[in-house]
This record gives C-alpha cells, structure tokens and sequence, in this order.
C-alpha cells in the first residue's frame, strides 16, 4: 500500500451562501464530487496527479472558471467551482477534464461491452454530483 501523505486535508471558504442548483442561468459557484468508475483499490488520480492538473489547466484556459478549494482523493475528487456571470455550462468543462484526463492514460482498463459499444473508457462514472 502506498502513502500519500495529507493530500485529503482541506480548508474551503465560503464568504456566502447563495446556492443556485444547476438549472440557473449563469454564473454560481457549485460544489462537485466526481468518482472513478472502479473505485475499490484504486489510486489512479493521484499516481496521474500531474495528467488531471493539466487537463484542469487546459480547461480553464477554453472555459474560464474559479476554483475555490479541490480535494483529490485516490479514487475520487471534490471541488468548488465558480462559473463566470452568464455562463452555467458545468457540464462542458467536465466533460472536457474527464475527455483529457483520460486520453492522457494508456488503454489498460478493463471496459464493459456497453462501453466499448460507445467508444468510452472505463476510467469515469458517467455522472457527477453538484449540490
């Protein structure tokens, strides 16, 4: 088993609370959990740190965002997100992380059927949870 350190220590501020829920128009700051599809003894995201913070910078540098706080755990993350005024496309800028991200690995997870079916890789889930 590998050691990590403290990387799953975190401080978030929130200077208010104004929750807007995804169907907003415009702008908000969000707070998302994104898991890997295999979770159980996985350390992907953190053996590929350095593949995930790039494919965050690329991203922001296409949609802009502000990252308020990120915590990257081995098989899954949790961030606050704050999306400029007039633009509620969350669902972009993760697809194009997750797009990114997983491009930059090699082709060694296992895909079910479906997935392959689709083109898709077997590194996410499908989904993401914002609150």
């Amino acid at each position: 088993m590998k050691r990590y350190g403290a990387f799953c220590v975190a401080i978030v501020y929130v200077f208010y609370m104004d929750y807007r829920s995804a169907w907003c128009p415009g702008g908000g700051t969000y707070f998302f959990t994104v898991n890997l599809l295999q979770r159980r003894n996985s350390t992907l995201l953190v053996d590929h740190i350095d593949l995930l913070r790039n494919a965050v910078r690329v991203v922001r540098r296409q949609a802009p965002f502000t990252i308020h706080g990120w915590v990257v755990l081995p098989e899954h993350l949790h961030c606050v997100l704050e999306l400029p005024p007039g633009d509620a496309d969350f669902a972009l800028r993760w697809r194009l992380i997750k797009l990114l991200f997983s491009r930059a690995l090699p082709r060694s997870e296992y895909r079910s059927a479906v997935r392959q079916r689709r083109g898709e890789r077997g590194i996410w889930q499908r989904r993401y949870w914002d609150t």
